[in-house]
């Protein structure tokens, strides 16, 4: 089996992720080579992750305390949303399992009759990560207390210029080779119409098999010399703007959770890391000015921020195909959706891992990279419909931004989902759509979303065992909480001991 060359054009995150990636696991003699430029900056994808992420660096053979060291890394258990049912309102979207079924029934069915009934408490009570959350604890491992609980999933909050930096060291330790320079020009194969190479501003090409697309926004060969076409879905996810700023830390303690606040015209991010606090605020500029977005960003930070605010244009949507020709789209050049569920390295993740499950020998079939598009689409459209949800399902109406989010038509596919658990608490999870019941059913009731019944088969024992049942979840995960490490020493047992090398 003849070796393939596979250039990656781009760096940053999604660049190096590709390269430490590929190094890893193609098989010997095939070669790979990354483009950058220094010159060119790099859009960082994100500093806030979910779970999945664990499982991409332990793949990689990565040390997790060697990595919260190198990237400045916290932990991340969920997501918390400020103000956005209503001013003053706050939900969690916490990882893992709420509560747990029974029979033949999960969870939420019981919760609603036991809430009706007075004998059930609020939702985040019967998740071990919120629990802990607000507790500010933290464990990693098998529960200690019970074997009904399942191991507490995580995620990090990490700065993403030193993670694609960790990336390169391991990925040009694995024979990555990377070469400094622009792209002037793409050179396409007169037959097939595939990429053949590129030429750099100095004259030098570099010619390859397979082609990765890391070169942000831009799609330098996905949309510059193949011109695959982009979704708009600007209609649903109508934010446009970013301004992004880091501060230090004020007087609020680590907290082991991103914050999503709403605002006037959208929202704000905090990202909590050892050296500083990520924020952001992203936001529809038919709405909102830029100067006016900036001024409410730096009002709202922790403490003093510690650069000049970067500001960041976008269009939400993707390629019509990520993998078209002998190019696959990754990060950036694929298309965006803003950072509100932190799913944008995931999609470079799940990028990779689609495209590893279904690696060309010599040039690719047709069939092959129409099934790496399908499941792509998929994919990419239900995440779009998780963060519509967020700003459909809202009380608000005290902006005109608020008002017309609440107003807007929504895909066929969300609307079913919230006629479903609207009508009798059901939620189905397709195939394997990235988020789970748990998340979709935490931010559908968050968001104000209440079922006017929950399943008869609910109906089947009696109160009094009902009540006994919610007492014992919420007992089991108190109980597990009250076991675990504070945050702050869970973080400081991560960092190497004074005088160690990191």
């Amino acid at each position: 089996m003849t070796p393939m060359r596979i250039i990656i054009i781009g760096g940053g995150t999604a660049g190096w992720m590709a390269a430490a990636c590929f190094t890893r696991f193609l098989p010997p003699g095939w070669s790979v080579t990354l483009v950058e430029s220094d010159a060119i900056g790099t859009v960082g994808v994100g500093e806030a992750t979910i779970p999945q992420i664990r499982l991409f660096n332990q793949a990689l053979g990565i040390d997790e305390d060697e990595f919260l060291t190198a990237t400045q890394g916290t932990i991340k258990l969920g997501i918390e949303f400020a103000d956005w049912t209503r001013p003053g309102h706050r939900y969690m979207h916490a990882f893992g399992a709420i509560g747990r079924g029974l029979g033949l029934l999960e969870f939420q069915h019981y919760w609603l009759r036991a809430r009706a009934a007075g004998v059930a408490g609020e939702l985040g009570t019967y998740s071990l990560n919120e629990t802990a959350a607000h507790a500010r604890r933290m464990q990693r491992g098998a529960p200690r207390t019970s074997p009904h609980l399942a191991e507490m999933p995580y995620a990090f909050h990490f700065d993403a210029a030193l993670y694609a930096a960790y990336l390169r060291r391991r990925a040009e330790a694995g024979g990555a080779q990377r070469v400094e320079g622009k792209v002037a020009d793409v050179r396409l194969d007169g037959d097939s119409g595939n990429v053949a190479g590129v030429t750099l501003d100095d004259g030098r090409r570099i010619d390859g098999d397979l082609f990765i697309d890391c070169s942000g926004f831009r799609g330098l060969l996905i949309e510059g010399a193949l011109a695959t076409g982009y979704d708009d879905w600007s209609r649903w996810l109508i934010n446009d703007r970013a301004i992004a700023v880091p501060c230090v830390h004020g007087a609020t303690p680590q907290l082991p959770w991103t914050g999503a606040t709403a605002r006037e015209a959208g929202w704000q991010w905090r990202i909590p890391l050892q050296h500083r606090i990520g924020n952001g605020y992203v936001y529809s500029s038919h709405h909102i000015s830029d100067e006016d977005a900036e001024r409410t960003l730096l009002a709202h930070l922790d403490g003093a921020p510690q650069a000049q605010p970067n500001r960041l244009r976008f269009v939400s949507g993707k390629r019509r195909k990520l993998w078209n020709r002998n190019v696959v789209a990754l990060g950036l050049a694929s298309g965006f959706m803003e950072p509100l569920e932190s799913t944008s390295i995931h999609l470079v993740q799940s990028g990779i891992s689609r495209l590893l499950k279904m690696l060309p020998v010599g040039v690719a079939d047709p069939a092959v990279a129409a099934e790496y598009n399908r499941q792509s689409d998929f994919e990419w459209e239900r995440i779009r419909d998780f963060l519509i949800l967020h700003f459909k399902a809202t009380e608000r109406r005290d902006t005109r931004y608020w008002q017309d989010r609440a107003a807007m038509p929504i895909p066929d596919t969300l609307a079913a989902k919230i006629d479903q658990f609207r009508a009798q608490g059901l939620i189905f999870r397709e195939h394997e759509e990235l988020f789970t019941e748990s998340g979709w059913l935490q931010v559908l009731i968050g968001q104000g979303i209440e079922p006017r019944a929950w399943h008869p088969l609910a109906d089947g024992i009696g109160e009094a065992e009902l009540a006994k049942y919610m007492a014992g979840i919420s007992l089991m995960i108190e109980r597990e909480v009250a076991v675990m490490q504070s945050y702050d020493d869970f973080l400081a047992a991560t960092r190497p001991a004074a005088g160690v090398a990191a």
